[in-house]
């Protein structure tokens, strides 16, 4: 049977008919497609023109059942996917402190955007909403940049953060809360020189309504080569019992300080302050006293005492 019908559909007249049969019905379906019915259908609604003090928090309806007349093209759309209209909530009605639009607003608003469509019958539910106030608020950007320098540079002067503070909008309730922002947590390495870096900002995923005037900020930061050098500091005595007089050995200690080269060729112990407090003493019978670095110049990036403890000698006056 299979072979017989194989052999038929090889011979010329058979082809000839099946081509006729296929553009025949081609012919008869666009025709009926192009012809106007009346049929149901389901708009989704898509709202717009939300004022700009307030926050769409809920609808009544996400959809409008429709009775149009149409083609047959069109309703054929809609077997794919829902015609989406839009309404406009500038036009909204506040009573009672509801917010809504009856179904005569949006009916007119609809049927405009239907175009070749016909809008026959739509429900006559009114639509209802729900929204929450927007605020605004300025708050600072943290950095959380961690940069790793190479060996013998530092960073000269503090990490700069551009812009230093946004604007953040959203819901009262959730900004009022919010007293900064930061930095995705990012790590650069091996700086030898300059730099800035955009890095994006962490927004946190609970907060789906708020919006920041910028994803991202520029962290900058200057580097400089560093050299080291030792200084001998005297050693100050502090709290000492009236009557006495103390002698330390020795009597003055190195710190070893870390600059630029040029803010190390001037530098002297002045400007540097080593103490030791005798309230700190614990046990008279050890002889040792525990040195602290309470002052250093401020151009330095770092400065160290290479020595935390001396001992003393104790004498009456």
């Amino acid at each position: 049977m299979i072979i017989k019908i194989k052999k038929f559909l090889k011979r010329r007249k058979a082809k000839m008919f099946l081509m006729f049969l296929i553009c025949s019905g081609l012919i008869w379906f666009i025709n009926n497609l192009s012809e106007s019915y009346i049929s149901n259908a389901t708009f989704d609604l898509k709202y717009i023109n939300v004022p700009d003090s307030l926050l769409l928090a809920q609808a009544s309806k996400k959809e409008v059942d429709v009775k149009v007349q149409a083609s047959g093209f069109q309703f054929l759309r809609f077997n794919v996917k829902n015609k989406e209209v839009k309404i406009d909530l500038s036009t909204a009605s506040l009573e009672d402190g509801k917010h809504y639009i009856p179904q005569s607003v949006y009916r007119k608003q609809i049927d405009k955007q239907l175009r070749s469509m016909t809008l026959l019958e739509i429900d006559r539910d009114t639509l209802f909403f729900d929204f929450t106030k927007i605020g605004s608020k300025k708050v600072p950007v943290n950095s959380k940049v961690n940069i790793t320098l190479s060996q013998n540079y530092i960073l000269d002067g503090p990490l700069m953060i551009e812009p230093s503070t946004i604007t953040i909008r959203g819901p009262k309730t959730s900004i009022d809360t919010i007293n900064s922002v930061s930095t995705l947590e990012t790590n650069f390495i091996e700086e030898t020189s300059n730099f800035t870096h955009k890095v994006e900002l962490f927004k946190n995923p609970e907060l789906v309504n708020t919006t920041y005037s910028n994803n991202a900020v520029y962290v900058s930061g200057k580097v400089a080569r560093f050299s080291e050098k030792l200084i001998e500091v005297p050693v100050k005595v502090i709290n000492l019992p009236e009557g006495y007089e103390i002698r330390t050995f020795p009597d003055v200690v190195p710190v070893l300080c870390k600059a630029k080269l040029d803010n190390l060729k001037n530098l002297d112990s002045t400007g540097f302050e080593v103490i030791a407090d005798y309230n700190a003493i614990k046990d008279n019978t050890s002889k040792i006293i525990t040195l602290e670095l309470v002052k250093m110049p401020q151009n330095l990036h770092s400065a160290k005492l290479n020595e935390a403890q001396v001992e003393y000698i104790l004498k009456r006056q």
